[in-house]
């Protein structure tokens, strides 16, 4: 049912899937644990990355509407912002991108390079704005400013968390749920970074059909869970109206112990997992997110917080922002 829900929306094939589950070898020794990683690092697009998953509903409904401009927002160093703008150059589109600094750094790493510099090398237009706090009105007004110019916009939400950008997350729930069920193995629980919330919902709305009673821990990167359930929730919701079908029993974890100080300013626990997994399976976290996930993960072994099983993270790419930071000695 719920697969046949989702092939009545459009979606362009902007990359090879699925992408790879596999067992982090040297890592689930030194740990005694059995870990695996979901690659949506490896999406294949834009130096990869979980956006795109997004951006290939949301384009979609962009052409049907005859739209020549994708207008989208975000930190300086946003993933989602470098893969909607790439995007837009495949499809011959223009992008305007509003960027916020939310570290309030000058450092000129931050402010050029990583994905910043890919922005410029996508041909996205940019304007930088002191804060977005009221991004949604924010977007529209830059959209009324371009239908003035003549113009067509259409509005990619941040993140592409609205309902239709999250399909791309129920559909990877599914894929994963395939996955899992060839693996043989009985997941303790997937563990992901949480932040504009629509790959938490979206994944756990497919798990819950495909796979009912499926851990699944989101680990908060911009705010405290009582403020990122009513987001979660909400694109529940939001997903089952657009799909026309019921919202699975769903249990919203959310551990928000690792976030701080703020949004895409990194700590220690997040510097000492990027090195961790770096430095046994030669793969890539970021600092803004998939580093604070995955220090979740790890500190939630220390803490005995899983049950008996094997261990599924979620990698959500993201790896262009580590030339955007000096990491510490």
């Amino acid at each position: 049912m719920l697969a046949t829900a989702l092939a009545r929306f459009p979606r362009l094939d902007l990359f090879a899937a699925p992408t790879p589950l596999e067992r982090m070898e040297r890592l689930s020794r030194q740990l005694d644990r059995d870990i695996w990683v979901k690659r949506d690092d490896a999406t294949s697009f834009a130096l990869g990355g979980n956006k795109v998953r997004k951006l290939e509903f949301l384009a979609a409904d962009a052409l049907r509407q005859g739209a020549d401009t994708l207008v989208t927002a975000g930190a300086i160093q946003s993933n989602h912002v470098r893969q909607t703008a790439a995007v837009a150059a495949r499809l011959g589109l223009g992008c305007l991108a509003l960027l916020e600094n939310p570290i309030d750094t000058d450092s000129p790493d931050y402010l050029g390079n990583g994905n910043r510099r890919l922005l410029e090398l996508f041909g996205a237009e940019v304007e930088l704005v002191d804060n977005l706090d009221d991004a949604d009105a924010q977007l529209q007004a830059a959209a009324e400013r371009l239908r003035a110019a003549g113009r067509r916009p259409y509005l990619v939400p941040i993140g592409g968390s609205n309902p239709l950008g999250a399909l791309g997350y129920v559909r990877a729930g599914l894929e994963l749920a395939g996955q899992i069920e060839r693996s043989g193995k009985r997941f303790a629980a997937v563990v992901l970074a949480s932040g504009s919330a629509g790959t938490h919902a979206g994944l756990a709305f497919g798990l819950g059909h495909a796979l009912p009673g499926t851990r699944v821990v989101g680990v908060t990167v911009s705010r405290p869970q009582a403020g990122q359930r009513p987001k979660v929730e909400g694109l529940l919701q939001g997903i089952g109206t657009l799909l026309g079908v019921p919202v699975p029993e769903v249990d919203v974890q959310l551990w928000d112990q690792y976030y701080a100080p703020r949004y895409g300013e990194p700590n220690p626990a997040s510097w000492t997992a990027i090195r961790r997994l770096a430095g046994s399976e030669g793969l890539l976290l970021d600092p803004v997110y998939t580093g604070k996930a995955f220090a979740g993960l790890l500190d939630g072994i220390e803490r005995q917080s899983f049950a008996e099983g094997p261990l599924l993270f979620l990698h959500t790419g993201g790896s262009p922002a580590l030339f955007a930071y000096a990491c510490p000695s």
